[in-house]
This record gives C-alpha cells, structure tokens and sequence, in this order.
C-alpha cells in the first residue's frame, strides 16, 4: 500500500518529524546507511527552510519510481521530500542556491546542499505565491541514461493523504516497455487503508500490463482489483515512435493535456474498476509532441481548478509541476479535502532536465 509522510511544519517540533518520515521511507526504499543519513538531512534542511523563509509549511516523503525509466532495467525506488509553502517566494533562485546565500542570517546552505546531495533536484518560486521544492535520493549509481525516444519522456507526482492519513487512497505508477511509456493514476474508494489496498492492487497489476494498450490494460486491472473496493482509474499511454497519446479513464480522475499552450480534456467513462467497469472502453487518441504535458489527478482537487502557465512548462521537473498544482488549488485556510494525487508525464527539454 502506498505510504505516505505528510508533515505540516509550523514550528521546530516538527522538523524532527520530517527527519524521521525520511528515515523511514528510506528504509522502504531500502537505501544503505549513507543514502538514509542523506535523505534525513535533505528533509531537515527543506523543513527548516520552511519555518525560516515561509513562516511553515508541509513536507511530503514517498518513496517513488524514478523520474526516468531506461528500457529493460527494473525501476529502483527513491525516496521523495517534498514542500510545499504559500509564503513570500524567492526572489532570486539562483542566488538562493548558492551556499552562503541568507536572508535570515543563517549559514544559508540549505538549498545548495540539498541540490548538491540529490539525485533530483527542482524548484519553483513566484514573489508572493510561495514556493515548492522536490529532492529524491536514491541509491548510488541508481540514475538512469537512455537516449532512445522512450527515454526522453520523464513522469512525477505528489501524492497528500487526506487529514494526515498514514495511507493514502490515491497511488501512481508509470512502466515502460519497449516505445510505449504508460502513466497510470489511481482512486481507491474511499479513504484509509482499505483504499490503499485497491489504489495499490492497480499499481501492481499495471507492473504486468505495459505491453498492453490503455483499455486492455484497465480490463486487466479491472480483475485484480476484484475482492477490493474498487478504484477509479486512469491509464495513460504514450507510444513514442508513433508519437500518439492513447488514453482510458474510468470514474472521476481528471485528465488534462497541454498541446502548446491550449488545455484539453481527456473524458473518463463513469464506474469503478474492480466492481462496476463500463462494458465499452473508450480509447481516446491525440498527437504526442515535444510540447505536450499530461497532468492526471484525483477528485481532491477542488473542481474549479484551472491549469496555469506554470502547470504546462516542460522544463519543470514533472513532481514540481504535481506539487505547483496542489499548492495553487489550496490554502492554509483551504487545505486539500481528499486524499489528492497529482501525477505529470512531459519530454525532457532538449538541454536536458
């Protein structure tokens, strides 16, 4: 089941929270004792960053694919700290990631070490709107190359459990096999454990279906999650050499795809996978391009949400643009009313991440 760290951070207590969420996760992920030290130290960097700089915040660890999948190699799980902070902003990012940099007159090696010690590392900061920061720590040597098409694409996510939840009912899962990558998002019914057992019954079966297109793939799904709750899901699917996106939804994931700036909707069919699927499956197909972003995410958001500049920039890692999403859809005064997921599936830029 997809556990999940949320950490709100609005004093000092809660810093060493955020250590030991990355401890754990870290043993999760099963990283050796240098790996660990390094992830409890990103999260306590980036936690009390948040009380310096941001007057508090949240920290969200999970352990997570990696951002890139090569062809042929098993995924090596990572253990993700988020934040996620509706303060001032950053006025100069790059200023801030250099070691000494300080406005509080701390030491000021918060972010630059953090940058130096991750295998990812991405933020993003407006003056006034806050800022997110995302760092994944894995073992050495874990980082992937791949120069064929398929390894040009990169997928993240943030996923935040409802009131604090150990388990969160919302999981992700992206595969590759061959030219086709497969980014898939699941809603299980309800909240707490037994959702996570649905949620988590999908990400498995789509480990065995990425050779399968997206509403094969969800009738596969469809007979693992029977016995559970049940999930609402949707599988999205890119064949690169084609360059065509096909997706399959069923119940209420929201699926938005950015073509050059202009945001289009991909329709799910309502039912839930695992009790009541759709007799018809319909596969929605649009043209792929280096300019495209895909955001699914989970009915936490508020329905009014509307997809931003921010949210169709390629250049962000994909888990800055999940977790800018989540950010704008909220407040401290208006946290997440569900356990909401936000996963992003977009080309490397030509320069690299």
């Amino acid at each position: 089941m997809p556990r999940v760290w949320d950490v709100p951070v609005h004093d000092s207590t809660r810093v060493r929270d955020a250590r030991v969420a990355a401890e754990h996760a870290a043993a999760l992920a099963g990283l050796d004792e240098q790996r660990t030290s390094t992830a409890a130290l990103v999260a306590t960097e980036l936690a009390t960053n948040l009380l310096k700089h941001a007057g508090g915040g949240r920290v969200v660890v999970d352990v997570v694919a990696p951002p890139v999948l090569a062809a042929g190699s098993q995924a090596t799980p990572r253990v993700q700290v988020a934040t996620v902070d509706h303060g001032p902003g950053i006025a100069d990012v790059s200023a801030a990631l250099r070691d000494g940099f300080t406005t509080t007159g701390s030491l000021g090696a918060g972010l630059g070490t953090c940058a130096r010690l991750a295998d990812d590392f991405d933020l993003h900061s407006v003056p006034g709107r806050g800022t997110v920061v995302v760092a994944r720590i894995g073992l050495p040597g874990a980082r992937v190359t791949d120069t064929g098409p398929a390894g040009r694409l990169r997928a993240g996510a943030v996923n935040v459990p409802f009131g604090g939840a150990e388990y969160s009912g919302d999981a992700w899962a992206w595969v590759r096999d061959g030219d086709l990558v497969t980014l898939m998002l699941a809603d299980g019914l309800g909240h707490g454990p037994e959702a996570a057992r649905a949620s988590g019954a999908a990400v498995e079966a789509l480990r065995a279906a990425a050779h399968l297109p997206p509403a094969e793939a969800v009738r596969r799904l469809d007979r693992a999650l029977s016995g559970t709750r049940g999930a609402a899901v949707a599988v999205a699917q890119v064949d690169t050499r084609a360059a065509v996106l096909r997706f399959t939804g069923v119940g209420n994931i929201g699926a938005r795809l950015c073509e050059g700036g202009t945001w289009r909707h991909l329709v799910s069919r309502p039912g839930i996978v695992g009790t009541h699927r759709p007799t018809t499956l319909r596969e929605e197909e649009a043209p792929w391009a280096d300019d495209r972003v895909l955001v699914l995410h989970s009915d936490g958001l508020p329905s009014r949400w509307s997809p931003t500049s921010d949210t169709c920039r390629t250049t962000a890692d994909p888990a800055v643009t999940a977790a800018v999403t989540i950010r704008d859809a909220s407040s401290p005064a208006r946290p997440v009313r569900d356990d909401t997921a936000v996963a992003v599936l977009a080309p490397i830029p030509p320069d690299g991440p």
